[in-house]
């Protein structure tokens, strides 16, 4: 199967990229891809302009943020095949066939891999220890490592990401919809692609803070997706905690000093922290069960189906 031109659009969400989105939009006409679709969020250096003079569809997005820009996309988008990058400059058109092919070859979602390669001064090492640490997070939390969580370059089906429940409104969007295709069971592929020096435009993405937002929807989105790994952790901290007091008991309780107050608020917390846990150990099975059960009635449905 080979995916014609006519059949993707092309999404890409836009503020302020009036240097870049003319060149990116008629890369792109000169590639063959006619269906262009940029999602503006209310630029004010006339980015809608220059994108329509180039030849792409433009829309304003009613909310604010990159996850509003796609999730409104979305509802509108007619193509069965979407590809989603940046309009920055630093995601190159050349390498669009390259993350089209995994959908016909049966894929539901691709994830273009930056970090693999990136030119020199594209990602600054403060940029990529980041990118690092919240790989290996998502890779604990969610049980599978996608290499590059945060790319802003992506291919997937139009059904693949209608079936998602993406809420997220920043730039935490990619995390949600790793996690969301994660959760569903689509096939997932990682393709390397450049990742280009910026070649004009400031960025939105504050590195702390915007990192921070990443670093607890990831493990937000684990409650879902991997229970224990989201229970466990807050079951660990209390008991932790009930530890640090308890071992203070004891060390007074030898100085023949007791405190029965403190005693009672350190079996409780213990207590407390290893029934969330054992909760967590429960919500997993239940998780597990219920994905059997997904997998089997779809099984019965479509017989063709490969498993999860």
């Amino acid at each position: 199967m080979k995916i014609e031109r006519d059949e993707v659009c092309v999404l890409i969400p836009t503020l302020n990229e009036g240097p870049t989105i003319g060149g990116l939009v008629r890369e792109f006409r000169e590639r063959g891809f006619e269906h262009i679709l940029v999602m503006d969020g209310n630029s004010t250096d006339g980015t809608p302009d220059i994108a329509r003079a180039a030849g792409a569809t433009v829309r304003t997005q009613t909310g604010k943020g990159k996850g509003n820009a796609i999730i409104e996309a979305v509802s509108i988008i007619d193509k069965p095949f979407v590809l989603m990058l940046d309009g920055d400059g630093t995601y190159s058109p050349e390498d669009a066939d390259k993350m089209l092919d995994p959908l016909a070859r049966g894929f539901d979602h691709v994830i273009g891999n930056r970090l693999v390669n990136p030119d020199a001064g594209a990602l600054t090492r403060l940029n990529l220890l980041g990118n690092q640490i919240l790989n290996l997070m998502f890779k604990i939390a969610h049980g599978r490592d996608l290499r590059d969580i945060l790319s802003g370059y992506r291919a997937f089906t139009l059904h693949s990401i209608r079936q998602m429940t993406l809420r997220e409104t920043g730039f935490e969007i990619e995390t949600e919809m790793a996690v969301e295709a994660l959760r569903i069971g689509q096939r997932i592929a990682i393709v390397p692609v450049r990742y280009l020096a910026r070649p004009g435009t400031v960025t939105k993405l504050s590195p702390f803070q915007d990192g921070v937002k990443i670093f607890s929807t990831i493990y937000r989105l684990a409650k879902m997706n991997n229970p224990i790994f989201y229970f466990g952790i807050i079951g660990l901290f209390i008991s932790l905690a009930g530890g640090i007091t308890g071992v203070y008991v004891i060390l007074e309780w030898l100085k023949n000093i007791e405190h029965l107050p403190l005693t009672i608020l350190t079996v409780l917390l213990i207590t407390i922290g290893f029934q969330i846990f054992m909760f967590g150990v429960i919500s997993d099975m239940l998780l597990g069960f219920h994905r059997e059960t997904i997998n089997l009635i779809e099984q019965l449905h479509d017989p063709s189906k490969p498993p999860r």
